[in-house]
């Protein structure tokens, strides 16, 4: 399906472009999954550019990354012998070449959306390329949803291709429909794979500049070492550094946050008769080819950002990578020559890795998401076909923020101010910020700030940065660059002059404003507006509830009010790397509407009393406080149960005749009469559980412990039964029962499931049998006393007492106790309370 012409040959691309050309001459959408090392990035786009069916429109790749789309542009446009711009252009957010002679354009994902959202039907664009899908950033699933969108209802004759090594095939061409799959399996370079022999417990870059110091004396080639973050690239580049290497071996890193000139410097191949030693993150797992490399170095993880809907924020993790990205990093040995991988784990925690990272949309902040969705006219994306469709939840929340934001409207459909804010191109938090700044006269400030936010920190490895954002704007702010930051501070710079494009603004670093940053932030994290708590320094309480620190000694902990810009959300405790003061003033003016005053009226466990304040709240944050004496009486009554509550029972004024009383009711309740009525349950945790009912009507004026002392505990518990009931009670459960002497004798409902009587032996001479209680139904346990009141029996049946044991208990009790009254018949015997009777 090619066109004819003069023939061009890409011996390195080992992919099967004829037959992906004819695929796609007959089908709208193919999959092609080929290795890592088989051209597919530059040689499928060159050999599909004159294909037919593509009616001289022109091809659009997607590539996860900025270097690696200027890096595949430009690979491509060498090989055309041609410079980026012309068949061969690329464009990214903040960097583009492309011309009117453009037939291939690599673009990052972000630049898909915004032209789908510009011209859905993509016209002049006939190819559709998501090059490195397995990544499955939020973008590439949404630009892949969007455009199948627009090919099944605007333009069926656009094709798509979804283009990995390590791709699930199967389920991505289910969800194009009628969509090929080649699958090319190339014999490839090989590639020996090492793994440790065992674990290694010593810190990262420690293994890994080990790791790098043996494959240096080892193997030959060059060296491709992946690191998790930047952090660890310097710490691993200094001790390699102070390692005692050979001298034509050159240490190099390769990561985001470096200039175009110290990336391309890692990306050339090394001069003759030097080595190079490349460190780099995941930046380097595809499409980039680093020329010279024979040997990877693989220590096993990435950095990841995991976004928490709970909290509102996300938390960069160091993770192990997946099965699929171990392979992908493997293959860049395999590209040009032999290779060998070294892992720095075992065959056993290999093993153990996922087959693949989980899709990016199920982990990540959505707000950004949710806006396109709105923008595209379906704010719950439920009318699009997803891989993996955007979980409710978070997507939920987006929609909380965007509401929030004035991007929706109540019934999530997007507002004029929310297509304004998607037509900035950055996240809706900052994009909010821009158009409100450009309205107060701070767009200047507030581009400084956006661009800050959207690039990477320019003190970042500085030991001694701190946390304030006002010190980043003031180096914006200063004309001639200090040289340490020189290259981040002009791509920021960069960042800046592509908002103020954008808001038809014009920059001039003297105008930005360095005071002005914690109002504009304010508008963008209104959820991250930090009070500072008593008496802990640079620990704060955000308005969402969570709770945030800065870390270390900073003049920014000394500020009453904070807006955290960036923080990472952490265990407990989120921590914060960027942020900016703010007044009070400042606060009560833009949050007005969100400023109530309200009366909390509640138990104070420390004081032990009922607190009653009226407090001016932002959110979970408190402005003010008023004391207020005397509390209003609902609510304190409320409070006061709930200190209760807290305190317990053994709070109330107990006596031993009420808690006999609990148990006099807990026997009748046991032993319920075949015509009475039920008995209320009386104890502890059912009174605990309704408080309110029986306690409640009684605490008027009672506000704090030392109050309930006063109260008429027994009083309140016999209200709740009525006069019948009392009555009842005293006849079925008495309190005391009197014995033969005469004496009143309590019975105690506490010792066990039956009640006791603990009486002397000669109280009840005379007393043919045991009492019993409740109608009969229940005989009385008689615990028998000597006359020093020590127990020498017990017994329900104090008649056969009489006829078997007594005579040996006698027997006892008289050589014990001479002087007292031992009958041999004691049914028959006079009681006494003294010695003898009398």
């Amino acid at each position: 399906m090619l066109t004819t012409g003069p023939a061009i040959t890409y011996p390195w691309c080992r992919v099967p472009v004829a037959e992906l050309a004819a695929a796609l001459g007959s089908r709208q959408s193919a999959v092609l999954i080929a290795p890592p090392g088989a051209g597919k990035s530059t040689g499928v786009p060159l050999a599909l550019r004159d294909a037919d069916w593509l009616y001289g429109r022109k091809i659009l790749m997607l590539q996860p990354r900025r270097i690696a789309a200027r890096a595949v542009a430009e690979r491509m446009a060498t090989l055309l012998g041609e410079h980026p711009g012309k068949t061969v252009g690329y464009r990214t957010r903040m960097d583009s070449r492309v011309g009117p002679q453009t037939r291939i354009e690599v673009v990052t994902e972000g630049i898909l959306t915004r032209q789908l959202q510009h011209d859905p039907a993509l016209q002049g664009v006939g190819l559709v390329i998501f090059d490195e899908f397995h990544e499955r950033s939020l973008q590439a699933d949404l630009g892949l949803a969007l455009t199948l969108d627009a090919q099944r209802n605007l333009v069926p004759e656009l094709r798509l291709l979804v283009m990995s090594a390590t791709l699930e095939g199967e389920r991505i061409a289910a969800l194009l429909g009628d969509a090929a799959m080649i699958r090319t399996e190339l014999p490839g370079h090989p590639v020996e794979t090492r793994f440790a022999l065992r674990r290694d417990e010593r810190p990262l870059p420690t293994r890994a500049a080990r790791a790098v110091t043996d494959a240096l004396a080892s193997d030959p080639g060059d060296i491709l070492m992946f690191l998790p973050g930047a952090g660890e690239i310097r710490r691993t580049q200094a001790l390699l550094q102070q390692a005692d290497l050979p001298e034509d071996v050159e240490i190099l890193g390769l990561y985001g946050d470096q200039s175009r000139e110290a990336q391309d410097r890692a990306l050339a191949p090394a001069p003759a008769g030097r080595r190079k030693v490349v460190l780099a993150t995941n930046i380097a797992e595809t499409s980039l080819t680093i020329e010279g490399v024979r040997i990877v170095v693989d220590s096993g993880y990435a950095r990841v950002s995991r976004f928490d809907p709970g909290s509102g924020m996300s938390r960069l993790m160091t993770t192990r990578i997946s099965q699929a990205s171990a392979e992908q990093r493997r293959g860049r040995a395999g590209r040009l020559a032999p290779g060998v991988c070294i892992r720095l784990w075992t065959q056993a925690e290999q093993r153990q890795l996922a087959n693949h990272a989980p899709a990016e949309i199920l982990e990540a902040d959505l707000a950004p998401l949710a806006l396109e969705l709105a923008c595209w006219g379906t704010p719950a994306g439920d009318t699009l076909a997803w891989l993996d469709a955007p979980p409710a939840a978070s997507l939920a929340h987006a929609q909380v923020l965007l509401r929030r934001l004035g991007a929706l409207d109540d019934t999530a459909r997007i507002t004029s101010h929310g297509r304004a804010m998607a037509a900035l191109g950055t996240h809706p938090r900052l994009a909010h910020m821009l158009l409100t700044a450009q309205a107060c006269g701070e767009a200047v400030t507030a581009c400084a700030l956006a661009a800050l936010l959207g690039e990477r920190d320019p003190l970042s490895g500085d030991p001694a940065r701190d946390a304030d954002i006002r010190s980043r704007l003031v180096l914006l702010a200063t004309r001639s660059l200090p040289t340490a930051q020189a290259h981040k501070l002009k791509v920021i710079r960069r960042a800046m002059e592509l908002f103020a494009r954008r808001l038809k603004v014009r920059i001039d670093p003297l105008q930005i404003n360095a005071d002005a940053a914690g109002a504009l932030l304010a508008s963008a994290y209104p959820d991250r507006i930090a009070g500072a708590r008593s008496g802990s320094e640079g620990r704060y309480l955000l308005s969402n509830g969570r709770g945030a620190f800065l870390d270390g000694a900073q003049l920014l902990a000394r500020e009453p009010w904070l807006v955290a810009a960036y923080l990472d959300a952490g265990e407990r405790e989120a921590k914060i790397y960027l942020a900016a003061a703010l007044t009070r003033e400042t606060l009560e003016a833009s949050f007005s509407e969100r400023i109530v005053s309200t009366d909390r009226v509640s138990w104070d466990t420390r004081s032990e009393a009922v607190i009653a304040v009226n407090e001016t709240r932002f959110e979970s944050l408190v402005l003010d406080t008023q004391r207020l004496d005397p509390p209003p009486p609902g609510p304190s009554v409320a409070a006061m149960l709930d200190g209760v509550r807290i305190m317990g029972l053994e709070a109330l004024p107990w006596t031993p005749v009420l808690r006999q009383w609990q148990g006099r009711i807990a026997l009748l309740r046991r032993h319920p009469g075949d015509t009475e009525s039920a008995w209320p349950d009386v104890s502890d945790a059912a009174l605990l559980g309704t408080l309110d009912e029986w306690l409640g009507p009684w605490l008027s004026g009672v506000t704090r412990r030392a109050h309930l002392t006063r109260l008429d505990l027994a009083a309140i518990l016999r209200a709740m039964l009525d006069w019948e009931a009392q009555q009842r009670l005293e006849r079925l459960a008495p309190t005391h029962l009197t014995v033969p002497s005469g004496s009143n004798i309590a019975v105690d409902y506490l010792a066990g499931e039956t009640p006791v009587l603990a009486v002397r032996l000669q109280e009840v001479f005379g007393m043919s049998e045991s009492p019993q209680l409740v109608d009969a139904r229940v005989p009385v346990l008689m615990q028998l006393l000597s006359p020093a009141r020590r127990p020498v029996q017990l017994t329900r049946d104090l008649a056969s007492f009489w006829d078997t044991t007594y005579h040996q208990v006698r027997k006892e009790l008289k050589g014990r106790y001479p002087k007292h009254y031992w009958p041999e018949n004691p049914r028959e015997a006079t009681a006494t309370r003294r010695v003898r009777p009398g």
